[in-house]
């Protein structure tokens, strides 16, 4: 299983980024698909995280702002993030559960917002 994240980058405060990730590898059936990040010297914390059927759940720092989605036929997870601040900088992971197995992690897209 292959988990494949794109579209971070520098943004200025107020911006926006739309980060994908591509998990591939496998013909088992997605369930729970989600985005964790991680700051320097911060663990880990999960951002968003949406169901096979859309049920969401979202950090308390970046409701409102970010907005998880999932296209399950291209088995991809998307996370919109608007009005974006310098303490969302961080490394944005995904990740996903198959077939009951995993979680399965990406390698990790880096997100700076410089303020």
């Amino acid at each position: 299983v292959q988990l494949q994240a794109s579209g971070g980058g520098l943004v200025q405060a107020g911006g926006s980024l739309r980060l994908s990730c591509v998990a591939s590898g496998n013909s088992l059936t997605i369930n729970n698909m989600g985005w964790y990040r991680q700051a320097p010297g911060r663990q880990r914390e999960l951002v968003a995280q949406i169901t096979r059927y859309g049920s969401t759940t979202y950090a308390d720092s970046v409701k409102g702002r970010f907005t998880i989605s999932r296209d399950n036929a291209k088995n991809t997870v998307y996370l919109q993030m608007n009005s974006l601040k310098p303490e969302d900088t961080a490394v944005y992971y995904c990740n996903c559960f198959m077939g009951g197995l995993g979680p399965y992690w990406g390698q990790g897209t880096q997100v700076t917002v410089s303020s």
